[in-house]
């Protein structure tokens, strides 16, 4: 990944800007139970991207009545005989909440197809179908945002390294993160295809540079909250960083703003 855009974030002026957005984070609760809204977020990206991360500092000071992050596991006999969709259906936003999606049904476009847990029917059925059911979404009232977090080679293989020593990060350890280096390439090649196949009018892909976790967390909400309705909106300071934080092209993928 290009260096040239990768602002580094001093740690008082995160925590200063992290509270700052914070409070502009209740304001935007505070207007969806209000109105009524429904926001769907969802976080993909590779192992060690910083999704968890990002989403303790998105709920950490907000309502936890009309705030939910869903993070399934391993599906069941009975979710293999459903729809795809359907188990995460479930878990959509009713009026007055806010969804975050900590991984989602992308996986089918990642894990899954890198690591063999779905067919080749599965997978293109898949492919072919996802935007219609966005789509659907959308049209039922649900403000659905996708961000993708991309981080290097390099920087992986050093927070995977960091995990196996920290005490406290054990159980983010899987099977999967041993592969993720192995599999480097073909990560690229379907998360490449997934970006093709499945950015779309209704439900854009957001694109953040995450080598500098603290810099990614920042512009993500400052994102979602330039992105978002809210009253009392801090226009300035919810201006993300357009070098971190930007709409996928696929000119991206050849000038190295996305990892390769």
């Amino acid at each position: 990944m290009s260096k040239k855009h990768e602002p580094k974030v001093g740690k008082q002026v995160y925590k200063d800007t992290l509270q700052q957005l914070q409070v502009e984070l209740v304001k935007l609760q505070n207007h969806i139970i209000r109105h009524g809204d429904k926001i769907l977020i969802i976080l993909e990206g590779r192992d060690a991207g910083g999704k968890d991360g990002t989403i303790k500092r998105i709920i950490q000071h907000l309502s936890p009545r009309e705030i939910r992050v869903v993070a399934l596991g391993k599906p069941s006999d009975r979710d293999l005989s459903t729809w795809y969709f359907q188990r995460y259906t479930h878990y959509l936003p009713a009026a007055q909440e806010m969804v975050l999606f900590n991984r989602s049904w992308y996986n089918r476009a990642g894990v899954e197809r890198v690591m063999g847990f779905c067919n080749d029917d599965e997978y293109h059925e898949f492919i072919e179908t996802v935007a219609h059911y966005e789509q659907l979404l959308v049209r039922s009232g649900i403000t659905l945002l996708k961000y993708y977090l991309d981080i290097s080679k390099a920087e992986q293989k050093e927070r995977l390294k960091q995990r196996e020593k920290d005490p406290l990060k054990q159980w983010k350890i899987s099977p999967i993160d041993k592969e993720a280096q192995k599999h480097w390439q073909q990560y690229s090649e379907a998360r490449n295809i997934m970006f093709a196949r499945t950015h779309h009018l209704s439900a854009p892909w957001t694109i953040v540079r995450s080598d500098d976790k603290q810099a990614a967390r920042i512009n993500i909400i400052k994102d979602l909250l330039f992105r978002l309705d809210y009253k009392g909106k801090d226009e300035a300071l919810v201006l993300p960083d357009a070098n971190i934080v930007f709409n996928y092209e696929e000119s991206y993928l050849h000038n190295g703003m996305i990892a390769p």
